[in-house]
C-alpha cells in the first residue's frame, strides 16, 4: 500500500512521467472535482449518488453493490478489498460521469487522518473541492458550533494549492430533527472559518447524498434553501486557468532524438513537456537553466505533433536554433530581459531574469510522513523533473488548523501544517505557488524509505 501511494503521489507531480502524453485536447471542458473532508462524512455515497441518479452505472455494477434490496452506493467508489471490509476510504478512487452540459473526473479522497497524502494527491491536479460537512457530528443546535478539524484541514490544504473553486456540502440533514435549523447553524460556522482563513467559498447546499436531496435533482424549499443542486453548480464552475499571461517556462521532461524526420530542423532533438506558464513561440529567447545557456526556439510542435505555438497546461516539443546541452530535468525558460536604466545612472544594465534560481526558499509545507520533519534532516526534492537534496534549516511555525494562530515549533508532526526555510543542493527556477503552481511547488521524499514526506508550496 505505501508503495502504491508513493507512486501515485509521484505520478500526480510529474505529469506522465514516462514519455507518455495524454490528448490535451479531450479534457478541456471536464471539470476535475474532489470530494473530500472528515470520516464517514458520506463522500463515497455522494460519489455514489452523482453516478446513479444521473445514470453512469451499468445495471450490472448497481446489482454488485445491492444485497437484500438495499443499495450500499459507497461500494461503487471503494472498490479496494480493505475499504470494503473496514467500510472506509483508504486510496483515491476516480469515477467518470457526464451530463448534457459537461463531462467529470471524480476524485473521492479519504477522510481519515493518516491517508491525508492521498487528499493531497487528488486536489494538486483538481479544479473544484467538494468539503462534505456531516451534520450528526456537530453540535447543530448551537449556533457557535465548532466545525471538525479535519473538515477544516482538507479546506485550508484545497485552499492552500490553489484549488479553484470550493463547495461546502452539509450532508445527512435528512437525519436531524430540524435540517433547515440545522443548516442555518452550520452554514454560519463555514462562513466564519472561510472568512477567518481567507477562503472563497462558491456555494454551500444542503444534502442529503443517501437520499439524493440537491444533489442531482433540487428540492427547493428543503432545509430552507431554494438554490441550485450540487450537480447544477458544478456544471457552472471555471476550469482552473492555465499560467499562460506569464513569462514561459518548461520543465524538460523527455529528449528525443531524430535523424530524419520532416518535424525537426537538420536533425536536432526535440524536447518535450508540458508548457508550466507561459507559451512557447518559434523565434522566442529562451535561455536553459542550471546552465545559463542561451538560444532561439527553432520549432514548436503539440502532442500530435503539428507545428504550432503551444500554450501553459499543454504538452509540447521544442527545438531550439543550434545544439545546446539539455537534460531531462532542465528547464527551458524566457530569456533574461534587460533592466531599464535611467539616463543619467552609469552603471552597466543588468539582464533581470524570468524566473530567478535559488538555493534557498521558505516555503508553506503539509507535511505528511509519519516521522516528524525534524531540523538539520535533508530529504530528496522533486522540482518539475529534476531532483535535488534539500535541507530543513528551520521550522518557522506551525497553523493550528482549529484557531488558525500561527504557534512556534520546532518540528513538524504528521498532518501537520507549517512554514520552513530550506536551503538546496542546487539552484533552482521557483516562483511563489499563488503566482505559478509548477514553479511553486515540490514534492520531499524520504531518503531511507523512498516515501512520499511532504507537499512544498514555495512562499
Amino acid at each position: 500500500m505505501t508503495e502504491t501511494i508513493n507512486s501515485v503521489a509521484t505520478s500526480a507531480s510529474t505529469a506522465s512521467a514516462n514519455g507518455q502524453f495524454d490528448s490535451d485536447s479531450d479534457h478541456v471542458s471536464a471539470l476535475r472535482f474532489i470530494t473530500c473532508g472528515s470520516v464517514d462524512d458520506g463522500k463515497s455515497t455522494l460519489i455514489g449518488r452523482l453516478l446513479v441518479d444521473t445514470r453512469a452505472v451499468l445495471q450490472d455494477q448497481l446489482a454488485g453493490v445491492t444485497k437484500s434490496g438495499e443499495t450500499d452506493l459507497a461500494l461503487l467508489t471503494d472498490g479496494l478489498s480493505a475499504e470494503r471490509e473496514q467500510g472506509i476510504t483508504i486510496d483515491v478512487a476516480y469515477r467518470y460521469f457526464n451530463t448534457d452540459a459537461r463531462k467529470f473526473i471524480i476524485g473521492d479522497a479519504p477522510g481519515h487522518e493518516q491517508y491525508t497524502r492521498n487528499m493531497v494527491t487528488a486536489v494538486s491536479s483538481a479544479d473544484a473541492a467538494v468539503v462534505l460537512v456531516d451534520a450528526t457530528k456537530l453540535d447543530w443546535q448551537n449556533p457557535g458550533l465548532q466545525l471538525l478539524p479535519q473538515t477544516r484541514r482538507h479546506s485550508l490544504l484545497a485552499h492552500l494549492l490553489r484549488v479553484h473553486s470550493l463547495v461546502f456540502a452539509v450532508n445527512k440533514l435528512d437525519a436531524v430533527a430540524d435540517p433547515a435549523l440545522a443548516f442555518t447553524h452550520i452554514r454560519g460556522a463555514l462562513e466564519r472559518f472561510a472568512q477567518d482563513a481567507g477562503i472563497a467559498v462558491a456555494a454551500t447546499v444542503p444534502v442529503s447524498a443517501l437520499k439524493g436531496y440537491n444533489v442531482v435533482n433540487a428540492h427547493h424549499g428543503w432545509a430552507g434553501y431554494d438554490g441550485p443542486s450540487l450537480l447544477q453548480l458544478l456544471e457552472q464552475l471555471p476550469n482552473t486557468p492555465a499560467d499562460s499571461d506569464l513569462p514561459l517556462a518548461f520543465p524538460v521532461q523527455w529528449v528525443e532524438k531524430f535523424h530524419d524526420s520532416a518535424v525537426t530542423t537538420q536533425g536536432r532533438r526535440v524536447f518535450w513537456g508540458r508548457v508550466a506558464a507561459g507559451s512557447a513561440q518559434v523565434g522566442a529567447q529562451v535561455q536553459i537553466l542550471p546552465s545559463g545557456q542561451l538560444a532561439t526556439i527553432a520549432q514548436v510542435i503539440d502532442h500530435a505533433r503539428a507545428p504550432q505555438g503551444v500554450t501553459a497546461g499543454l504538452s509540447a516539443g521544442i527545438t531550439l536554433d543550434r545544439e545546446v546541452d539539455v537534460s531531462r530535468g532542465d528547464w527551458i525558460v524566457a530569456a533574461p530581459v534587460q533592466a531599464a536604466v535611467a539616463e543619467d545612472d552609469f552603471d552597466t544594465p543588468t539582464a533581470q531574469p524570468a524566473w530567478p534560481s535559488s538555493r534557498s526558499l521558505s516555503a508553506t509545507v503539509a507535511w505528511m510522513d509519519n516521522e516528524p520533519l525534524v531540523p538539520g534532516r535533508v530529504y530528496w526534492a522533486l522540482h518539475g523533473h529534476r531532483w535535488v537534496k534539500a535541507k530543513a534549516q528551520r521550522v518557522v511555525h506551525r497553523l493550528n488548523v482549529n484557531t488558525l494562530a500561527e504557534e512556534d515549533a520546532a518540528q513538524l508532526e504528521p498532518n501537520a501544517i507549517g512554514v520552513v526555510e530550506f536551503a538546496l543542493q542546487e539552484a533552482i527556477p521557483t516562483a511563489a505557488f499563488h503566482r505559478s503552481r509548477a514553479l511553486g511547488s515540490l514534492i520531499l521524499v524520504d531518503t531511507a524509505s523512498n516515501a512520499t514526506a511532504a507537499a512544498v508550496l514555495v512562499r
